[in-house]
């Protein structure tokens, strides 16, 4: 099993690595910075580096429980040490972005008592879609903004822990989160907290703290079905 460098710490940018194998297009390594899609959140990107050659790194899956990276030119690799470095700027705003839904999912679940039933997160943007959250006016939108951005200006410190899947389920009223809805192989849940105002099951990278998110602006509000909005946001800096 590949090592996940960025469980326990999403700032590092490159990483020593063994090559383990070459199939076609598909890398797999014995450790790695790398994000594979998933939890909303897309892959990262970046080079594999052997012998003074650049080999770009174009999309990172988990396939079969496996992280698997898709190289250009992989033929050209061969099994041994090589390093991995990353297009940081798109995985700083990949974290930016991530942490930023779950500021924005807080205040919506203490305001409206609604939760997050899926998510997409993209460098340049992100959406959120909540359950059983009526129309807003206009008012009542920017009320949202304003939360949501005086918590970010505050600083709060992101931090983890480890519970096994148990303890989350015991806990699902304070994770908002359906861990019941994860693999049954999973029988560690990874959570996610915000200073003392918000804790999440999520497997994904996030900046130390909310300030670095910037601010949020809401771009649009879609309806996703009766009592389902779909919010598209944008953190800028």
């Amino acid at each position: 099993m590949t090592k996940e460098l960025y469980i326990t710490d999403s700032y590092l940018r490159e990483c020593a690595c063994h090559i383990l194998s070459v199939d076609g297009e598909k890398v797999i390594v014995d450790q790695t910075v790398c994000y594979p899609t998933g939890g909303g959140q897309e892959h990262d990107t970046g080079v594999i580096i052997q012998n003074g050659q650049e080999f770009e790194i174009f999309q990172v899956k988990k396939q079969s429980g496996q992280i698997v990276h898709f190289v250009k030119n992989a033929h050209l690799l061969a099994i041994g040490e090589a390093e991995i470095r990353l297009d940081w700027d798109r995985r700083y705003s990949l974290m930016s972005h991530h942490t930023l839904l779950h500021v924005l999912g807080a205040v919506v679940y203490k305001k409206y008592g609604a939760l997050c039933t899926g998510n997409q997160i993209y460098p340049e943007r992100a959406r959120i879609d909540f359950n059983e959250f009526p129309e807003l006016s206009q008012e009542e939108v920017q009320a949202i903004v304003d939360e949501t951005n005086a918590i970010i200006k505050e600083n709060y410190p992101i931090s983890y822990r480890t519970v096994t899947r148990a303890e989350a389920e015991n806990e699902s009223g304070l994770i908002k989160t359906f861990v019941n809805l994860l693999p049954a192989h999973v029988t560690e849940v990874r959570l996610v907290s915000i200073g003392s105002i918000d804790e999440q099951a999520c497997g994904g990278t996030h900046v130390k703290a909310t300030g670095e998110i910037g601010m949020m602006k809401i771009t649009d509000i879609k309806s996703k079905g009766k009592n389902n909005r779909r919010f598209e946001v944008v953190a800028t800096r």
